[in-house]
């Protein structure tokens, strides 16, 4: 193993960025960000469109260059050295695309060549419950299903952090809660999981800290229920009193939550 990425991270932080910068023209996308993510930590990511958490989190994963500022991955620069980075991590996106004609389990295998890696694809396709899809080709996967398979290809170079790009948008509840128990599996196995997400249930559920973003900057940074007692400490009250339960909640209740898988022409799982 080189030099680069044997570096010992400061303080147990794996991510450390430190005043982060980005223009495109006129537009700032990220202007002066630094945050630290520990070691096993699930970080959140939260902001609007346009709020530069894409930018930020493309620049960590060596996919996009910064005009200012450092981001270090186990020690590792990023900038300096971005193939040395992505050896050590997981990248999940919000839409993927695969080798078209090739099975489930001849994606994998794929996967495991480029990083020169033996693997048991059968074990990654069980770890998300595709197992009974091995031979399927990723077009004739559901929504739920293609989501999955995403997330076991970031597994296979056994990664120390994985980046998730709004994991759950568009699955149905019993998917969605099937995602978050693979995000709280990874955390107990000692992964550091960096995630974005649009729903606020989900990081509070998942997230041991988020950074909330806007207009380039962080605008807050703590753990959820810290953030939220502060702003009740501000006087703040909800228009409309909080209920015991959600539809979320019945729709569970009456459906299971179990994890279904159909066909492909089955919107959202």
């Amino acid at each position: 193993m080189t030099e680069t990425t044997t570096s010992e991270n400061h303080h147990g932080d794996i991510i450390q960025v430190n005043n982060l910068r980005k223009s495109y023209g006129d537009i700032v996308a990220v202007d002066g960000v630094s945050f630290s993510v520990a070691t096993g930590e699930v970080f959140g990511i939260l902001g609007p469109n346009g709020a530069g958490k894409t930018t930020t989190v493309e620049i960590l994963e060596g996919m996009r260059s910064s005009d200012s500022g450092s981001a270090l991955i186990n020690g590792v620069d990023v900038q300096k050295h971005p193939q040395a980075v992505k050896e050590i991590i997981g990248i999940q996106l919000q839409s993927s695309s695969f080798f078209d004609r090739l099975n489930l389990v001849e994606i994998l295998d794929v996967f495991a060549s480029i990083y020169r890696r033996q693997i048991d694809a059968m074990e990654f396709l069980r770890q998300v419950q595709l197992a009974d899809r091995a031979k399927a080709l990723f077009k004739e996967l559901s929504g739920g299903q293609k989501q999955r398979f995403s997330v076991a290809t970031t597994l296979v170079n056994d990664p120390l952090v994985l980046f998730l790009d709004e994991p759950t948008t568009g699955l149905d509840p019993q998917a969605r809660h099937h995602m978050w128990d693979l995000v709280k599996r990874f955390k107990d196995e000692g992964r550091t999981v960096l995630l974005t997400t649009h729903y606020m249930e989900e990081a509070e559920e998942l997230c041991d800290r988020v950074a909330i973003m806007d207009h380039g900057k962080i605008a807050a940074l703590d753990r959820p229920d810290t953030l939220v007692d502060a702003l009740l400490a501000k006087g703040f009250e909800r228009p409309r009193s909080e209920r015991l339960a959600t539809l979320e909640d019945v729709f569970l209740d009456l459906t299971g939550r179990a994890l279904r898988d159909a066909g492909p022409e089955t919107d959202g799982q």
